[in-house]
């Protein structure tokens, strides 16, 4: 199994503990109501705005994705899972943007799409995130979909 592929089964797996099953995902609501043994409650009133990047539309919800992918990460559910070992790998935070939008905008819910509907526009609006972001993520599952 793939890294990619791991990080594919435990972000499910995190989508479904917090019994999320449309999008958009709510990442506020789970960075400030985590689930037993994950992270510390975020407050996201206290992010400074350069944290936020600000580069258009829905790009404020990428860094809050960023974030909670952050936060799982190194807290005792992701370390249960190795996810430590599985993104330390990558110096350049590649890997953990690719956690990241497999959070936003899991498999399964994209494969729920009509397949007309799976173009980055479309997913941009759907999961309220960067067009950019949706047009990488497609690219991730283009062998998968």
């Amino acid at each position: 199994m793939t890294n990619l592929s791991q990080l594919e089964d435990i972000a499910a797996e995190l989508i479904h503990t917090f019994e999320i099953n449309s999008p958009p995902v709510p990442i506020e609501i789970m960075l400030q109501r985590p689930k037993p043994d994950m992270w510390s409650e975020v407050d996201i009133t206290e992010l400074s705005v350069g944290f936020l990047r600000t580069g258009g539309h829905f790009s404020p919800r990428m860094s809050l994705a960023r974030l909670l992918a952050r936060h799982i990460i190194q807290s005792e559910w992701g370390e249960s899972r190795g996810l430590r070992d599985l993104l330390k790998q990558d110096k350049n935070e590649e890997m953990l943007k690719a956690f990241a939008r497999m959070l936003i905008m899991p498999t399964s819910m994209v494969k729920a799409l009509s397949l007309n509907a799976r173009t980055a526009p479309t997913l941009s609006v759907h999961f309220e995130v960067p067009e950019e972001d949706a047009r990488l993520r497609l690219q991730e599952l283009a062998t998968r979909l």
